[in-house]
């Protein structure tokens, strides 16, 4: 009996360990962080959640000499975006000028420079199967 458990909790141990390695990591780095003020926030997206809220796996850290690198894990293949933030005050959301316009930077996958809200088809890219290494530029 003893050995039957033991055979059990080894069995599913290994699955579960299984279940945590699958799919690859995006390495996210931003250089051009004007300050050490705050932290960067960073979401991964999915057509559905762009711009609606919360990513599917969202990030923060602090900035230590302009700079931040952020880790996303188990990211199955797939179409994704990532919208990434400079929240300097730390209030966990972008603050806004009168007339609209961001005071705070932010940058998105592709660097793409828009004069407008951020527009998923700009900004998505596909992961296969190989990690990947991702610059956002503010």
């Amino acid at each position: 009996m003893k050995n039957l458990v033991l055979t059990l909790v080894l069995a599913f141990s290994t699955l579960f360990s299984f279940a945590q390695d699958e799919g690859i990591t995006i390495t996210v780095t931003v250089d051009n962080v004007t300050n050490d003020k705050g932290k960067v926030l960073m979401s991964l997206h999915t057509s559905e959640t762009f711009m609606k809220g919360k990513g599917i796996k969202d990030a923060e850290t602090t900035i230590e000499n302009g700079k931040v690198t952020i880790t996303f894990e188990n990211v199955l293949p797939g179409e994704y975006a990532i919208l990434a933030l400079h929240d300097e005050n730390d209030n966990k959301r972008m603050d806004y000028e009168d007339n609209g316009m961001p005071k705070e930077s932010f940058g998105m996958s592709n660097n793409v420079m828009v004069m407008g809200p951020p527009q998923y088809e700009d900004a998505k890219f596909k992961v296969a199967n190989e990690d990947l290494d991702l610059n956002i530029r503010f």
